[in-house]
């Protein structure tokens, strides 16, 4: 008995669903995702930055929460429509390279950049799911290496596109039900139509988004099981770390705990009843993270720029707000001079009416308009002028 196995050629897979016709179909919609997601990862990793030539806006309010929900969004959407493109052009591996030199480097660039595309993009999601998870089995900064496989997903895609686009405009040019770009052997009719697999596919890439949708969404909030934060919560607004995890228990809690403001020798000590007796603000503004969830909440609490008042600090001064947290992101965030002097930058003492839970922030955290949700320190312990 032989047990020699047979390579398959690309003969060997019949199936009129496996046509260009399709695969140029999926992969227009799927360049959308990647590339919303591509730009929206851009934005965020932008306002996490230190330093910003161009300053990110205090306005709109909401403009970082529609930002990271897109991200999300798209990110979720592009996994089935990936699956499926790839299912679609699997029969393309087998294809006998040719031996001109100008097709041959066609070829390599054609499958170097699907190769390089795919473990980009698995590698965006899984570390994108930890991160999501507050999960971190890696020594490397989640962020940095984030952005910089956002840069070889990107690279990889646009350099697939250009290989491919003389076949792609002639599919898209054309019905999608045409053979003129089938392989001869793709003549068996599959389980469903093309039409119908391609209405599958959008079906499950929507489903996808929506069931990912919630964390920013509430109307959605009831199905999205994808979400990585739900609605609920103290004061209505989800939790991403615990005062036990931040390891604040004791010292958020002390009676004797004061919040310091410092600009160069000055120095004024702020106990929890001296901001309660200052002139107190109400806002409502949006917590929104980069895992992509996000939800409004009225915030109450002392203007920054009145705390800066007091010790005579200048208005055009960055603010480092320092948390009681030792250890981990979120510890320290600078403030830029436009959010430090905006009306709505707060050192929130309440959320929705009632004090903050000691999970978010107790006894004083940051709340400042369209920033990221991990620069918004809790458990302030200092304000320092940087001057």
């Amino acid at each position: 008995m032989s047990l020699t196995m047979r390579i398959p050629d690309q003969d060997s897979f019949t199936s009129r669903l496996r046509s260009p016709a399709v695969a140029a179909r999926i992969g227009l919609w799927l360049g959308i995702c990647f590339g919303i997601a591509f730009v929206t990862g851009l934005i965020s990793h932008y306002a996490q930055a230190s330093s910003q030539p161009v300053p990110i806006p205090t306005r709109p309010v909401w403009g970082y929460r529609l930002s990271q929900g897109l991200h999300v969004v798209a990110g979720t959407a592009a996994v089935p429509l990936l699956l499926v493109k790839m299912w679609v052009v699997y029969p393309r591996l087998f294809v006998r390279p040719p031996r001109r030199l100008a097709p041959l480097v066609l070829t390599v660039l054609e499958r170097g950049s699907i190769a390089t595309l795919v473990g980009a993009a698995l590698f965006e999601l899984s570390t994108g799911l930890a991160n999501a998870a507050q999960w971190y089995p890696w020594s490397f900064s989640f962020r940095g290496a984030h952005h910089a496989m956002a840069w070889v997903a990107i690279g990889s895609l646009l350099v697939h596109i250009g290989v491919k686009l003389p076949v792609i405009r002639e599919a898209l040019a054309h019905d999608v039900d045409d053979t003129a770009l089938d392989a001869p052997g793709a003549t068996e009719e599959g389980p469903v139509t093309r039409r119908g697999l391609l209405r599958s596919t959008w079906l499950a890439a929507g489903v996808a988004a929506v069931a990912a949708a919630g964390g920013t969404f509430p109307v959605v909030d009831r199905i999205a099981v994808l979400a990585a934060r739900r609605s609920g919560g103290p004061g209505g607004i989800p939790i991403n770390r615990t005062a036990r995890a931040a390891g604040v228990l004791t010292s958020a809690t002390d009676p004797a705990w004061t919040c310091s403001i410092q600009f160069g020798a000055r120095t004024l000590q702020l106990g929890y009843d001296d901001l309660r007796g200052l002139e107190q603000h109400t806002t409502e503004l949006p917590i929104a993270c980069v895992e992509g969830w996000s939800a409004s909440g009225t915030w109450t609490g002392v203007r920054i720029r009145d705390l800066l008042a007091l010790v005579e600090a200048p208005a055009d001064a960055e603010v480092a707000v320092h948390s009681l947290q030792q250890r981990g992101g979120g510890r320290l965030s600078v403030l830029p001079a436009h959010f430090a002097t905006d009306d709505r930058t707060l050192l929130a003492l309440e959320l929705n009416g009632e004090r903050l839970s000691l999970d978010h922030g107790f006894p004083v955290r940051l709340i400042a308009p369209n920033r990221p949700g991990v620069l918004q320190t809790k458990w302030v312990a200092r304000l320092e002028v940087l001057a």
